[in-house]
């Protein structure tokens, strides 16, 4: 049997604002948009190159609002790999992304922690 993990469902307070941050500030491809109701949308954006698709979700509830910004508690989130560490670090710098640390070298690889447009921490991984 194969299986894979396909989409992350991803908290958003706007799914345009959540869009424009992952297509323009990491490079994303936006792979869906369909409109489901009136305030409902099906929503993928997926790192050039593959992987798994996040889902953005736009919050509905007292919990789910609460939860954006801090979806594991403060730990890094996600992992972006890439191909081509300062590349992508030097990039995702001039447009604006932040980082909350110095890149550096690990046995597994270089890394740097950013935050996304709400908080959440991200890997910006390049292994070994």
């Amino acid at each position: 049997m194969k299986q894979t993990t396909a989409h992350i469902a991803y908290l958003v307070r706007g799914y345009n604002e959540a869009i424009a941050f992952f297509t323009d500030k990491l490079g994303f491809d936006l792979i869906e948009d369909t409109k489901l109701n009136e305030t409902k949308r099906w929503v993928l954006v997926c790192p050039r190159g593959g992987g798994s698709a996040l889902l953005l979700a736009k919050a509905d509830s007292p919990e789910q609002v609460q939860a954006i910004g801090n979806q594991t508690g403060g730990r890094v989130f996600l992992f972006l790999h890439t191909d081509d560490f300062w590349r992508d670090f030097n990039i995702m710098q001039e447009r604006g992304v932040e980082f909350l640390e110095e890149p550096r070298e690990e046995v597994y690889g270089i890394v740097a922690v950013f935050k996304d447009l709400y908080g959440n921490k991200w890997d910006l991984l390049q292994r070994k």
